[in-house]
């Protein structure tokens, strides 16, 4: 039992973080305190909230990082609280790295999508709260000016203009077919749009389709016409209010117990965009905790600094809301500002963003239930005497057997549990299903017995009797018999509805088919979890496929690095003459000899 008296006698009353573990050593609260001992004091008195009396009784020790100030202590806490997901925190995915438009140093610029600064020499723009609102940004701005996005090799290979030039997304810069200085107009122009300047740019475009009318350029005039003409549109389109100056817009709003927190993203008075945030841990929480909760995980300790607005606005007052700001203005060197509106046009923008947060999780609330539903059909139908509290299921995806990977994908009565998905890498002969499927069964289980990790009430396979029996083998290899097999094949012509689902357990010598008539839930269920499954397997084999078909052969080769394979294409006149040639010509090539020489004609003719 935890010694609190003797433990409280120690700490000292400097600022720090705390950092509270059970007896397994698993974190249970990360917070931090201007004065350790008596912040820490407090949890060990008389008190009403349920949720801080049990987690207190569990407590076997803490943790005490003492820091030179409030403010640092503040961002350490934010930086725990996203490493170590402490199970009474409130937690906010974190998103790694922020979306960019990134415009480039060259004589003709390339304007592109960007996840996360690199370090190329140009210009960003952003970053934006999601990838969706950069894309937009980017295809407006294809229509409008024309800039290219092709990379460097791409572009400098060129002898016809491609696609993108036909459907006039691009002025073609690498074939000649815009001069250097209208280009790089249209690159100013560019900049000035993701800097918010648009009335600027409209003032500069009829400036300019003047000069060119008057000096008979009727061809460049018509163009600078249709720039304006699509511009105006765009900004008539966009909500612009009284208010100037940029802001982030942050509501929470509570259904149940289930909080939603809605940020506009508001630039030069202009609602660019809007994301929801759905936190996790949020039992017996209030929404002063969970805003701040998501202001120090959003706002601080980012690898990618935000470009901060200059004011966050609340539909809510915080605990520490002085103290987050002046950590902020540190941060960025310039003062931010968080506030609560009474009345004005703000007040107008924190009534938006409350509306959309309740309208997201009233959207969520309702996903689920039908879920749920679903879910207590299935479990009516199955008829499992335990209960049916989590379901897996497999897929396998390959193209002629080339790259094949599996995919496991897990539902429980919530829905999909993305964060528990996993692929596999399987190796299996040519086209072999079976095989590949008892593979991906024995991997998982094997590791998940061994660690002591749930199991499943239900897997999952997508196909028909021969998946079902190979399933069956994998897991008695497993000795995992408490448990429901589903194998669900495609119809005739492979059309939904119209699918067999064969259920056995892994003992059983007989399978039997389960009859739902494709309109009911728990058929649609079914069918939901196979889709993911396959949409997961998918993506993950199309993307090891892309890599297997674009990396050289020679990179997978121990002891052969960039210099090594450089020398052997040079010397051979590429990889086609590589694996022509034997391994004493291999041996010949300056820097590799008979020993390398060896590993290399092995592995490029699989011996």
């Amino acid at each position: 039992m935890f010694d609190a008296q003797s433990f409280l006698a120690s700490v000292t009353s400097r600022p720090g973080v705390y950092c509270m573990r059970d007896a397994d050593n698993k974190v249970l609260y990360v917070g931090k305190a201007k004065n350790l001992h008596a912040r820490l004091s407090s949890y060990f008195r008389a008190l009403e909230d349920i949720r801080i009396q049990h987690m207190v009784s569990k407590i076997a020790h803490i943790d005490v990082t003492i820091t030179h100030s409030e403010n640092e202590a503040l961002i350490l806490e934010s930086s725990l609280i996203k490493s170590l997901k402490p199970k009474y925190n409130v937690i906010f995915r974190d998103d790694k790295s922020y979306p960019y438009l990134f415009l480039s140093k060259h004589k003709y610029p390339q304007l592109v999508y960007l996840r996360g600064k690199s370090k190329h020499a140009g210009t960003y723009f952003g970053p934006y709260p999601s990838a969706f609102a950069v894309k937009k940004s980017l295809q407006l701005l294809q229509k409008i000016f024309k800039i290219r996005q092709c990379d460097d090799t791409f572009f400098s290979n060129r002898s016809r203009p491609c696609l993108q030039y036909q459907i006039k997304r691009c002025s073609a810069p690498c074939v000649g077919y815009i001069a250097e200085e209208i280009y790089a107009k249209d690159v100013e122009n560019v900049s000035l749009f993701l800097a918010g300047k648009q009335a600027q740019i409209i003032e500069n475009l009829v400036h300019n389709m003047e000069n060119a009318a008057k000096a008979q350029d009727f061809e460049l005039a018509a163009n600078l016409r249709d720039q304006v003409a699509n511009l105006r549109h765009l900004t008539e389109q966009q909500v612009v209010h009284k208010q100037k100056g940029n802001a982030d817009v942050i509501a929470c709003a509570n259904i149940k117990g289930q909080f939603c927190v809605q940020l506009l993203y508001i630039r030069d008075g202009q609602i660019l965009d809007s994301r929801s945030f759905f936190p996790k841990q949020t039992e017996d929480s209030d929404i002063k905790e969970v805003l701040r909760s998501f202001i120090i995980q959003f706002y601080l300790d980012q690898e990618d600094k935000l470009d901060y607005p200059q004011e966050i606005i609340l539909n809510e007052a915080i605990d520490d809301q002085d103290l987050i700001a002046s950590s902020l203005s540190v941060l960025m060197k310039r003062q931010i500002k968080i506030l609560e509106p009474n009345r004005g046009e703000k007040t107008k923008w924190v009534m938006l963003a409350t509306a959309n947060a309740l309208q997201a999780l009233e959207r969520k609330t309702s996903a689920r239930s039908a879920v749920q539903k679903r879910w207590l059909e299935l479990k009516k139908i199955l008829g499992i005497a335990n209960g049916l509290n989590r379901i897996e299921c497999f897929d396998i995806s390959h193209t002629f057997g080339e790259a094949t990977m599996a995919s496991c994908v897990v539902f429980d009565q919530n829905g999909p549990q993305k964060a528990e998905y996993r692929r596999y890498n399987i190796e299996v002969k040519a086209n072999d299903d079976y095989a590949a499927m008892e593979q991906v069964l024995t991997k998982r289980y094997i590791k998940r017995k061994q660690e002591d990790k749930v199991l499943p009430d239900v897997i999952m396979v997508d196909g028909g009797k021969g998946q079902l029996h190979r399933a069956q083998k994998a897991l008695l290899e497993c000795q995992i018999l408490d448990v429901l097999i589903i194998a669900i094949a495609k119809g005739e012509g492979r059309k939904p509805g119209l699918e067999t689902l064969y259920v056995a357990k892994p003992q059983s010598t007989e399978e039997h088919i389960i009859s739902l008539a494709p309109t009911t839930g728990a058929f649609h269920l079914l069918q939901h979890i196979r889709d993911e499954a396959h949409r997961f397997a998918i993506t993950g084999h199309r993307r090891k496929r892309n890599k297997a078909r674009t990396t050289s052969t020679l990179e997978s080769i121990e002891g052969i690095g960039a210099k090594r394979r450089q020398k052997l294409l040079n010397y051979f006149g590429g990889l086609q003459g590589l694996m022509s040639a034997s391994q004493e010509a291999i041996a010949k090539v300056p820097g590799i000899g008979a020993a390398l020489a060896a590993t290399i004609y092995e592995s490029l003719h699989g011996k």
